[in-house]
């Protein structure tokens, strides 16, 4: 079996308009799962990235998560003590975060990456597409958007440089987002530059 790779293009500037405004509560997810069908339970089940119940307690995807404070053998003890497996993991380098989950769906998969106000890097994409007039007139993150789609929104952890952010996927079900440490190195050359530019 040949591997394809794809790299993705980390965007930096959405304007969609009341994004993730609608929170995913207990309640309303637990009554989606039960009515879900196998493509609900495959997006947002126990060891996907996007379920909120990844880390053992309910956790809205849209809220940002402050993944890299966290050991990946901790956090996911619980799940895979109850004999689930999980499709993530995390870690770090002495110069890069990793992070390496397996993407829902059918291997068509129209992933985006983004990295919010430097602070912020989400995931997100769509497992079952816009149908109607809303389809034209309202982004599905939006409203519920669980319904048409996933997220998962990291914290950044204050070291990371959120303009050197990598994405690929491979075999269109691999994610991997590595996220390069900014070097003490890198602040006094950035800091040249500035000084440069004012002295200019």
């Amino acid at each position: 079996m040949t591997t394809t790779r794809k790299q993705l293009e980390v965007l930096t500037d959405d304007q969609t308009p009341h994004k993730w405004c609608v929170l995913l509560r207990e309640d309303v997810f637990k009554k989606f799962m039960s009515q879900g069908s196998p493509a609900v339970h495959k997006v947002f089940g126990g060891g996907s990235l996007f379920s909120p119940f990844l880390f053992g307690k309910f956790f809205d995807p849209s809220d940002a998560f402050p993944l890299w404070e966290f050991d990946a053998d901790i956090l996911l003890a619980g799940l895979r003590s109850s004999g689930q497996s999980s499709t993530v993991d995390w870690f770090q380098t002495d110069q890069d975060y990793v992070l390496k989950a397996d993407l829902p769906g059918d291997g068509k998969n129209n992933v985006q990456v983004y990295a919010e106000n430097g602070k912020v890097v989400e995931i997100s994409g769509q497992w079952k597409q816009q149908g109607g007039e809303s389809k034209s007139t309202k982004d599905w993150r939006s409203g519920n958007w669980w319904e048409h789609g996933y997220v998962r929104k990291l914290e950044l952890p204050q070291d990371a440089d959120w303009r050197r952010i990598e994405a690929s996927v491979t075999n269109d079900l691999l994610l991997e987002i590595k996220i390069h440490k900014i070097s003490p190195l890198d602040c006094d050359i950035s800091h040249l530059t500035m000084k440069d530019k004012e002295a200019a």
